[in-house]
């Protein structure tokens, strides 16, 4: 979620990256880019989840220019994410993976394990300045596997005007019972509470995984008395028509649509709605999902990583670590992060990207907070224990089963699954 989940919404993004800029500003930035590159030569491969982005694209050019700087020509292809995932474990069992590879964060864990990709020991890749929790996504086993090029993540939007009419100060909604003492005001006062998708695909647990881990749960134990906490507080939502019953099926996409009915008080949703809701009419203004007891609850981090495969002869990571620090330098990343919609993994890309819109700043702030969801080395278990977290929450919400019982039956199929 571009990671899974802003790697679908960056599909129908256009690209708006000024092409005299990403010329000018090349490899020069980035580490490791300058002096070298007339010893190289030849043509290396570079796959990415934008097939979108066609060879006259500025995203395209940004690609070519990094590898002119290097020395050598890039021969890109996009593919759509669930492709892209597929190819790339056929290409590297076959042996012949791409030079450069741009996945969705997730899946960096399943090339890895599989023994496809390079760690950043391996290529010389610079790490040092990407913030800690973002970089997680690509690390197994104390080894990172590869640099996002940007994370994006959720928190909450809310409707001013909604909340006025109620008289709920957004200030005030710190934890868990501040925030359902809000919506019991506004849903008093004849709006609607809260929108969210609760979805039986990653979508869903993407949506649940701030106030599961807000509640101090943990992926490794489900039935946890947390956890049952996080699932209970949706559920009453729902049951008490805080949230609406289509929460059910909601993708994150009609979620945001029954948000900007203006109805709603809060929609949950992710920092690639931004632009959407400037353009909206609604005055909006958007907080961290608070964690139970207070404080920001970590949401998950989406976002890709440039990973360099293995190679048969690795005297090519040389040239593809090149590429990668030119498409990971500060200009070039604050340029496609601002673009995709994405804050940048660094501080000082950040820090740009502030100073050029400052409604930026909650979300370089939830970022901040926020977690990957293969951190704590779950690796590939991580879509195991996810399916089963999303099943549970469909038989919560649907009333088939009691958060209690939902969690215990996910519990035992998680361990089932992961053994």
């Amino acid at each position: 979620m571009i990671s899974f989940i802003r790697s679908k919404t960056a599909a129908v993004a256009v690209v708006g990256i000024a092409a005299a800029s990403l010329a000018l500003t090349g490899c020069a930035g980035g580490s490791g880019s300058g002096g070298s590159t007339s010893a190289a030569s030849g043509t290396y491969t570079f796959w990415d989840p934008y097939p979108q982005f066609d060879d006259s694209s500025d995203w395209a050019k940004l690609v070519q220019a990094c590898g002119t700087e290097a020395g050598v020509t890039v021969e890109r292809t996009g593919y759509d994410t669930s492709d892209l995932t597929s190819k790339a474990l056929l290409a590297g069992q076959q042996g012949n993976s791409p030079d450069l590879l741009l996945v969705d964060n997730p899946v960096v864990s399943t090339l890895a394990e599989a023994g496809l990709l390079t760690d950043t020991d391996e290529t010389g890749a610079d790490t040092a300045d990407i913030e800690p929790n973002i970089l997680a996504a690509g690390q197994i086993d104390g080894k990172t596997y590869g640099v996002p090029i940007g994370a994006n993540t959720l928190a909450l939007y809310y409707n001013k005007s909604v909340l006025d009419a109620a008289g709920v100060d957004p200030a005030s909604i710190t934890d868990w019972d501040s925030l359902t003492a809000a919506l019991e005001k506004v849903t008093a006062a004849g709006k609607k509470g809260i929108t969210f998708s609760g979805i039986g695909t990653e979508e869903g647990s993407f949506q649940f995984l701030p106030w599961y881990w807000g509640s101090g749960a943990e992926l490794t134990d489900l039935s946890s008395d947390d956890a049952v906490s996080a699932l209970s507080l949706w559920t009453d939502w729902v049951d008490q028509g805080y949230a609406p019953n289509s929460v059910i099926g909601n993708t994150q996409t009609t979620s945001w649509q029954e948000f900007l009915t203006g109805d709603f008080a809060f929609g949950e949703n992710g920092t690639w709605q931004l632009v959407g809701v400037k353009e909206s009419g609604i005055d909006y203004g958007i907080i961290s999902i608070p964690a139970k007891d207070g404080g920001a609850a970590p949401a998950p981090t989406g976002g890709e990583f440039l990973t360099v495969p293995v190679q048969g002869d690795d005297a090519r990571y040389d040239v593809s670590e090149k590429i990668q620090s030119c498409l990971t330098s500060t200009d070039n990343l604050v340029a496609t992060d601002t673009t995709l919609s994405y804050v940048a993994p660094t501080k000082d890309a950040q820090e740009q990207q502030v100073q050029a819109d400052p409604d930026l700043e909650p979300w370089v702030t939830a970022v901040g907070d926020a977690k990957g969801r293969t951190s704590d080395d779950l690796g590939t278990k991580y879509p195991k224990i996810s399916e089963q977290l999303w099943k549970a929450v469909q038989n919560s919400l649907s009333g088939s089963a009691s958060p209690e019982d939902a969690l215990d039956e996910a519990q035992q199929a998680a361990e089932s699954a992961t053994k």
